[in-house]
């Protein structure tokens, strides 16, 4: 009798590590990877139309962060378990995903056995993260049980739409390339991005790109990538 698989999608806008992962996981009889999205926003499409059980899910995404994403996700298909997967590992950016939903945290650095057993482990309902972030959350949590974490200066107040404005001007994006991208008309998209910066009290592209940067939204680099 065949063994069930569990339904994988990948999220990461690195093509090599999409790939790398695959073959990792493709050496595991009970895991099956469905779907591989290059962007956050292409990771809930995907999500929508595979229900998989699981998604891997960079942090750093463009179009769509790995926090929205995973919101996003988790909203549209509760069933489905969030596994970040990340280089980064500060504390506040644990506790936020934490926060928001997500089923465990790995970082980067992980072997190819470590990542199937989380998925596992994500699968059955159970939380999973690196041995040494789940030490320091548990001292973290020790010295302060109702500690909530959340980025510097984190965006409070923002709907999702204004989410997605906020990192597509951080990454460059003029209105039409917005408009075009998210379907919207690019009237909505200049209403939007003035609510945005009399929110944030910020009125040029490059304080808001510096917010979302502070704020974990983007990575400082990813105004200068060349794709």
């Amino acid at each position: 009798m065949s063994t069930k698989r569990i339904t994988v999608l990948l999220a990461d806008d690195h093509t090599v590590v999409r790939e790398g992962l695959r073959v990792l996981l493709g050496l595991e009889e009970d895991i099956e990877v469905v779907g591989e999205a290059q962007t956050g926003r292409q990771a809930v499409e995907l999500v929508k139309e595979f229900h998989p059980e699981a998604v891997v899910m960079d942090i750093a995404m463009p179009l769509l962060n790995g926090f929205e994403a995973t919101r996003q996700i988790l909203k549209a298909a509760p069933a489905t378990r969030v596994l970040i997967l990340s280089a980064y590992s500060d504390d506040a950016y644990v506790e936020e995903v934490i926060a928001m939903g997500a089923a465990g945290y790995l970082r980067k650095q992980s072997s190819g056995k470590l990542l199937s057993r989380a998925i596992r482990e994500i699968q059955k309902g159970n939380k999973f993260f690196s041995p040494s972030i789940a030490k320091r959350l548990r001292d973290l949590h020790r010295k302060s049980p109702d500690r909530r974490g959340r980025l510097k200066e984190r965006v409070v107040g923002l709907s999702s739409r204004e989410m997605e404005i906020l990192q597509m001007i951080a990454e460059g994006k003029v209105n039409k390339e917005t408009a075009l991208e998210l379907g919207i008309s690019i009237k909505t998209v200049e209403k939007h991005r003035q609510h945005l910066m009399e929110k944030l009290n910020i009125h040029d592209v490059a304080g808001l790109t510096r917010y979302a940067i502070s704020a974990g939204i983007i990575e400082s680099t990813v105004r200068f990538k060349i794709i």
